[in-house]
């Protein structure tokens, strides 16, 4: 089984100075902005077929 991937960027300031959080899984904290933040995987997208537009208006 293979470790989780962690981010490699503050999604706030984009600096890369980031340590896990005490809140739990997922939970990071950013040195440089004293942000803390949670990432989430929600699921995977159905791929896009004729007719299913995945919710964009085509422009």
């Amino acid at each position: 089984m293979s470790e989780r991937a962690a981010p490699f960027f503050c999604p706030y300031c984009g600096d890369e100075d980031l340590r896990p959080n005490e809140q739990g899984h997922g939970a990071w904290e950013c040195a440089a902005c004293s942000r803390a933040f949670q990432l989430k995987f929600l699921g995977l997208l159905a791929p896009a077929t004729p007719g299913n537009h995945t919710g964009r208006e085509d422009t």
